[in-house]
């Protein structure tokens, strides 16, 4: 178990970040041990399709035995959405000592050698194949990804606004545990308990991530990767529109929009599923609500939208 110590200084300085290089690292446990994530089964078949398995397998070298990524290929955000670029130049000068140690505490390779050249070369190497495999896997993805992340941290933070600490980690996932001050996370490798000491706490929601993950090493500051909401729906295609008397009325764009809003959804999820701008979207409702078939309401600091009777009679009968 690894545990953080958060005093209110602590938890005052509780910051959320979108990490694109964590997520590209984080990803490679789906393409090593796909058992874990069936969710991203698709994303994994259409990475394979462009990668092979021969471009595939020293990417997996990255990964230790038990699914541990050595810290030195994420490290903390210091923005709140730092260019994948930008991340990647930070490993690049990552110092071989912290190399040797990161990939001890990940178990990767064994007996790590003494030298420095040694982990000056995996280093550069791991960053070469990470910017490559990103271009191929990620990049062309992560609109839809970071929208998902998104509405996931606007979740939490009303939590946090709402409940405390208490109610921010409740239903973050079930290897996590809030109690006098302390975050408890179970089922990890690492046995350690890390003073915050005013170094506050970074969270960060993950789409690859499958429970928790703090850093390995105990001396990094506290940091939590955590599974993010709504990662079931990611992959699956936009609906389509039914060639229907609905949608010569409304309108494509609109007619999904009606078809989605069966539950009460925030305007940044619907611009997820349809993978579209969010002022599309609340262009769009501006026009279903007027017309009377969407309703809206105020929950915390986000409106719910959802179909009115009238809506539904009209998605019933089309």
């Amino acid at each position: 178990m690894i545990s953080y110590e958060l005093g209110v200084e602590d938890l005052a300085d509780t910051r959320f970040a979108i990490s694109p290089l964590y997520e590209t690292v984080l990803s490679l446990r789906v393409l090593r041990d796909p058992g874990l994530h069936v969710l991203h089964l698709p994303w994994r078949r259409a990475v394979y399709g462009k990668l092979g398995a021969t471009d595939v397998d020293p990417l997996l070298s990255l990964v230790g035995e038990k699914l541990a990524l050595p810290d030195f290929l994420t490290p903390r955000p210091t923005t709140f959405a730092p260019a994948f670029e930008e991340e990647l130049s930070l490993v690049r000068q990552a110092a071989p000592e912290l190399v040797r140690r990161d990939l001890s505490a990940a178990l990767i390779l064994g007996p790590i050698p003494a030298d420095d050249a040694f982990a000056v070369r995996f280093r550069d190497e791991a960053c070469d194949l990470l910017e490559r495999y990103w271009e191929l896997a990620l990049k062309p993805v992560w609109p839809q990804m970071r929208m998902t992340l998104e509405a996931d941290m606007t979740y939490r933070a009303r939590q946090l606004a709402v409940g405390g600490a208490r109610l921010l980690f409740a239903d973050m996932h079930p290897n996590l545990r809030w109690h006098e001050g302390v975050l408890y996370i179970s089922k990890m490798i690492g046995r350690h308990h890390v003073a915050a000491s005013g170094r506050g706490l970074l969270l960060m929601p993950s789409v690859f991530a499958h429970k928790p993950a703090p850093p390995v090493s105990p001396e990094e500051a506290p940091s939590l990767v955590y599974p993010s909401r709504a990662v079931a729906t990611l992959w699956t295609p936009p609906p389509v529109a039914d060639a229907t008397a609905l949608t010569a009325l409304l309108g494509v764009p609109r007619a999904r929009l009606l078809h989605l809003l069966d539950e009460p959804l925030p305007t940044i999820e619907l611009a997820r599923r349809l993978r579209v701008t969010p002022s599309a979207v609340s262009q769009h409702l501006r026009v279903l609500h007027a017309t009377g078939l969407v309703a809206r309401a105020r929950d915390g600091r986000q409106v719910l939208y959802r179909r009115t009777p009238l809506g539904d009679h009209l998605t019933q009968q089309h």
